[in-house]
């Protein structure tokens, strides 16, 4: 087929010319491919998959049969905009009720989001010119870094260390980067080291955005999502977080609710002022039912207490199960994340140079699915929303992967 002139048009953030070209395969496509190939070369075999990064149960009933009654009102056909004010209300409630963040206006300094992916994606508009700098933390989620490329930004990453309790050292960055960085991205409890902050660290946060005058952009997915008696926190509970920065939360994880696509933004009244502006020219919008259901779920956190529960129970069996196979794994205070370091290798088997060698391993030869992290230590991540069916069948799948892998003598 003759080459498109179409070829010639794609922008320079994607390939230019290039697009759809390059033989790279991302991580995320081989650790697919490589459940397939599993998949195709062992059908009998169940896929035991604690790569999964979303919950594995429904939203609660009580969510469920709210948008089935809003769904049919009338008033709820149209475009939502930035509305509707109800939404609002109940967050700066649960932020109060649920953080204990007290004078969060719900008219000026919080607006809905379809998805804390889209407020992320959203964000770095508001802010970034060319050769501005968003400092990120790695591994982690990359939207908001690469919506800073595209604009004409840049990225500068600070790893995730295990000897600094996974927390970034912001004493690291030298004196340009912090000249020049508008905005600095985090995200506790952490995907994917599943570590928490400490109200300590949020204090030099705080800190350094005043000394340095960055603005500071929490992801708080799994802030709710907390076990073993640790309370949740959030950076806007910190005094003077609100006049740095905002928080940006998802009822995806902590109810339920991936697919539904709703949460909000709080915080600093002008960055959401700005941030409402871009959104108003990107979306019209989350659909007004699912907001009505959004409500529900804030004005009831035993919910989320409930599924955190679960987490916990599973977190234990895991890291029971993977301490025996001889790994250090260690519970997180929150989230459905485990992070453990990868092997070097098998006893008079293979050696694995990277976590995606020994991810890899895992998938093809014991049909058991993680995600790998190579950019700060070789680390693999479990999660604990693998599928199954009640205590007893979570047992049994802790059973299945110590069967598999304790015929193997892994080398650290």
């Amino acid at each position: 087929m003759t080459e498109s002139y179409i070829q010639q048009l794609f922008a320079e953030r994607i390939g230019g010319n290039q697009y759809g070209k390059s033989n790279e395969i991302y991580k995320f496509e081989k650790i697919k491919r490589a459940k397939a190939e599993a998949r195709k070369n062992y059908p009998d075999v169940e896929l035991l998959d604690l790569g999964v990064g979303e919950p594995d149960q429904m939203a609660d009933q009580g969510v469920i049969e709210t948008l089935y009654q809003a769904a049919q009102k009338l008033e709820n056909r149209g475009y939502a905009d930035n509305g509707g004010r109800d939404l609002k209300v109940a967050a700066s409630e649960y932020l109060k009720n649920v953080f204990g963040v007290d004078g969060i206006d719900p008219d000026k300094e919080i607006v809905h989001v379809i998805g804390a992916k889209s407020a992320l994606s959203m964000l770095p508009s508001a802010f970034i010119n060319p050769g501005d700098i968003t400092i990120m933390t790695v591994p982690g989620y990359p939207i908001l870094g690469t919506h800073t490329k595209w604009l004409g930004g840049k990225v500068v990453n600070l790893p995730l260390l295990k000897e600094n309790n996974f927390l970034p050292d912001l004493d690291s960055l030298d004196a340009e980067t912090r000249r020049k960085a508008k905005l600095l991205y985090l995200n506790y409890p952490n995907n994917p080291t599943g570590a928490s902050a400490t109200r300590e660290f949020f204090e030099k946060v705080v800190q350094f955005a005043k000394e340095n005058n960055i603005i500071v952009i929490h992801d708080a997915a799994y802030a709710a999502l907390t076990f073993d008696g640790v309370k949740p926190l959030s950076f806007l509970s910190i005094p003077g977080a609100k006049e740095v920065g905002i928080e940006v939360h998802s009822l995806s994880k902590s109810y339920n609710m991936t697919g539904w696509r709703i949460g909000f933004v709080a915080g600093n009244e002008l960055i959401v002022r700005a941030f409402s502006d871009v959104k108003d020219n990107n979306d019209s919008g989350q659909f007004l039912a699912i907001q009505e259901a959004a409500i529900y779920a804030l004005q009831h956190p035993e919910i989320t207490e409930k599924t955190a529960e679960k987490y916990s129970r599973r977190h234990n069996l895991l890291m029971n199960t993977l301490k025996e196979l001889g790994f250090q794994a260690n519970k997180p205070k929150g989230s459905f994340f485990m992070y453990v370091e990868a092997p070097k290798g098998i006893k008079n088997g293979p050696t694995f140079a990277t976590a995606e060698d020994f991810s890899q391993y895992l998938i093809k030869e014991k049909l058991i699915s993680t995600v790998p992290w190579d950019d700060a230590g070789h680390f693999v991540r479990f999660s604990v929303t693998f599928m199954a069916k009640d205590e007893e069948d979570e047992i049994r799948v802790m059973n299945e992967i110590k069967n598999r892998l304790s015929t193997v003598e892994f080398v650290f």
